[in-house]
């Protein structure tokens, strides 16, 4: 046993003196644990991925502070970002990349989420295969009909994609409108015919949930 409690020490080749190596207890640092995303392409190709932040951000070539808006752990606004290479999309539950060859959508199970997925496998594949499959029919049509075709033929891949998500989350959100327009309709009536704290109570709830959904929409 070392007096004193001495640090156990190594002797260097020189003869200078180190102290060992002493074992630090406590928990390691986790990394950040995998996300589920699915990639889809315009060829109708998909892939669901479980990769961390850094894999997303080489393939997509975004920077932290952008794909960092996209974590469902951290709050902030609704957001749309344009940048060189993709566009970033933080729409309530719809968390996604678009590039021009792939889209990136998070958490594609979620059961908010699944209506745009299935939408964009509707969607991108097809406006894709139209060029040259439909390049003889084409000829059959009157000339009008094939410019209406041809313009939108030559729509981006990131804007037809884009489209869809833009699409799906004013859908979700004029579902929760009308969900409460129901409950609304009626307690604004009751409370007409009958004044009491129940229906005042009833009637101020509604209003806060109107009006916090109305501030959702005009993020």
């Amino acid at each position: 046993m070392r007096p004193g409690g001495a640090v156990p020490v190594e002797m260097a080749r020189e003869g200078a003196v180190f102290p060992a190596a002493v074992p630090v207890d406590g928990p390691m640092k986790k990394a950040a644990p995998p996300r589920s995303w699915i990639m889809m392409d315009g060829a109708g190709k998909e892939a669901i991925l479980e990769v961390d932040k850094y894999a997303i951000m080489h393939r997509v070539r975004i920077h932290a502070r952008d794909l960092r808006i996209l974590d469902p752990l951290l709050s902030y606004p609704s957001t749309i970002l344009g940048r060189e290479r993709a566009i970033v999309l933080n729409l309530e539950h719809i968390k996604a990349v678009i590039t021009a060859e792939v889209v990136l959508l998070r958490d594609p199970l979620d059961e908010n989420v699944i209506p745009i997925v299935e939408e964009l496998r509707r969607c991108l594949p097809a406006a894709v295969a139209s060029p040259r499959a439909q390049g003889e029919e084409r000829e059959n049509l009157t000339w009008q009909h094939d410019g209406e075709a041809a313009e939108e033929d030559e729509s981006p891949f990131e804007f037809r994609a884009l489209e869809v998500v833009l699409e799906g989350i004013c859908c979700y959100l004029d579902a929760r409108t009308m969900e409460l327009e129901k409950d609304a309709y009626p307690a604004l009536d009751e409370l007409t015919s009958k004044i009491n704290s129940r229906n005042l109570d009833r009637v101020r709830k509604l209003k806060s949930a109107m009006t916090r959904l109305t501030a959702r929409v005009q993020k």
